[in-house]
């Protein structure tokens, strides 16, 4: 294998001329479309060696976001895409005397009707991003168990403070727990209404104070994407504590699955 024998793929899109100019990816590389003749799609790639990128957490985190860069600024362009997840990459074939682009192709065509598919049902969608938690203090009040003084000064030994200061937790643990269930089937009725689709995800930010509602990625047209912030603006209207997280718009990562496969978190 040579130091360029593979390809490494940002996206798969529609074919269209210009969409990749000036575009760069990880460590600036320059990115192109590949396009594969008689399908009208193309893959969004630069060149690369037939290994994935490793490196420290910091430097992954950097190349994840010259990825999602190079991806949303072609997604601007084209007005839909399937975005691929880090290190997606394509070797040649020495067996066969394939190169990358070639294998690449035909792997395209293979799934020709999948991925055109997928295509025609993102199009004019973006995703969103939303996390809602609650503040446990602020829920309850965060006032003390009944007759429970506050201070040290109170005549009760450590052991008896830290109980009550356990019990004190447990309570808001289970108040929050029972109004985030409630705000959960709510919020997220009240967001199916405006999206199409719904995906739970693990919370990203979350405190050891909160409780959490809800985590997930939604499947927007373009047009709604203020629908869903009025929902939210909504759920927030009088709910001290109650947290929210709005996120997006960017290319539908979540969604970019066919609907006959899992539904796999994106990286």
């Amino acid at each position: 294998m040579t130091e360029h024998s593979a390809l490494y793929v940002y996206a798969l899109l529609p074919d269209r001329q210009g969409a990749a100019d000036g575009v760069t990816g990880l460590d600036g590389r320059p990115v192109r479309l590949a396009g594969v003749p008689g399908t009208g799609l193309a893959a969004l790639v630069h060149d690369a060696a037939p290994a994935p990128f490793q490196g420290g957490d910091d430097e992954v985190r950097r190349w994840v976001a010259e990825q999602s860069r190079a991806v949303t600024t072609v997604w601007e362009r084209v007005g839909g895409l399937l975005p691929m997840t880090f290190n997606v990459l394509v070797a040649a074939d020495p067996e066969s005397g394939r190169s990358a682009e070639q294998c690449l192709g035909d792997w395209i065509r293979e799934e020709h009707d999948s991925i055109t598919g997928r295509l025609e049902a993102l199009s004019g969608r973006c995703e969103l991003r939303v996390e809602i938690t609650l503040d446990r203090a602020a829920v309850t009040g965060g006032d003390p168990v009944d007759g429970t003084p506050a201070d040290d000064a109170d005549g009760r030994s450590p052991g008896m403070r830290r109980l009550l200061a356990k019990q004190r937790e447990q309570r808001e643990r289970h108040t929050a727990g029972e109004l985030a269930d409630a705000l959960h089937a709510t919020i997220r009725r009240r967001l199916l209404a405006v999206a199409e689709d719904v995906r739970d995800r693990a919370f990203t930010r979350r405190t050891a104070d909160e409780t959490g509602v809800l985590s997930a990625a939604l499947l927007v047209r373009h047009e709604d994407v203020d629908a869903v912030g009025a929902v939210l603006s909504e759920a927030r209207a009088g709910r001290p504590g109650l947290g929210i997280r709005f996120l997006g718009p960017w290319p539908p990562y979540s969604f970019a699955d066919s609907p006959q496969e899992e539904h796999a978190e994106p990286a």
